[in-house]
């Protein structure tokens, strides 16, 4: 089995679509009004924007997260949760060895909270 898409539920598809394209800068493929449908390329992974799905926490892969952070909080995105350590990987289990996992949380355009992952070398 592979994941093949995650869904967000959303009050507002239009403004939802603009965060998630403009300000977060994902790749749009398409959405469907009515019903209230919005997909998002995440690596092959369809990411669902959907009126009628509940509240999510999704957590997102980035390069660089105090930059990231940085350029989210500059364009009006609530900061929940600033860069900060979770744990280190001691292994290949959950990530690469010797890296520590990083991560912030921020709000989208709905309020659903988004998770913001860094794998920094220690």
């Amino acid at each position: 089995m592979r994941l093949v898409q995650v869904a967000v539920g959303v009050q507002d598809l239009d403004r939802a679509v603009a965060f998630y394209r403009d300000v977060v800068g994902l790749a749009h493929r398409a959405t469907y009004d009515p019903p209230g449908l919005a997909f998002f390329d995440l690596d092959g992974v369809r990411l669902l924007l959907d009126r009628g799905a509940p509240a999510s926490l999704v957590y997102l892969g980035v390069e660089d997260l105090p930059a990231t952070v940085a350029r989210l909080r500059a364009a009006g995105v609530v900061v929940e949760g600033e860069p900060h350590v979770i744990f280190t990987h001691d292994d290949d289990t959950l990530g690469p060895a010797r890296t520590a996992e990083w991560m912030a949380f921020v709000r989208d355009s709905e309020q659903n909270l988004l998770g913001l992952v860094e794998q920094r070398a220690v």
